[in-house]
């Protein structure tokens, strides 16, 4: 099942699929987030936005709006 980076909940796990946004996906790539990586939602903060993800071996902040540019696979 396919959906955005966004809707994952707290400590679910993905596969990254594909990006929404090309000129966003570039910076994203660029900071490891690669098709075929797999990636956690570790936190969120009290008011949802924005999130932290494991990627890469690192740990990331998103806003919630470039998270929603992430595909990620279930």
């Amino acid at each position: 099942m396919k959906k955005p980076l966004g809707e994952l909940y707290k400590g679910q796990k993905g596969r990254i699929d594909s990006f929404n946004d090309k000129a966003l996906s570039l910076k994203l790539m660029e900071m490891g987030f690669l098709p075929g990586e797999v990636i956690q939602l570790s936190h969120i903060a009290p008011m949802g936005d924005p999130i932290a993800v494991s990627v890469s071996g690192y740990i990331l902040s998103l806003r919630l709006e470039e998270a929603n540019t992430i595909i990620v696979e279930c």
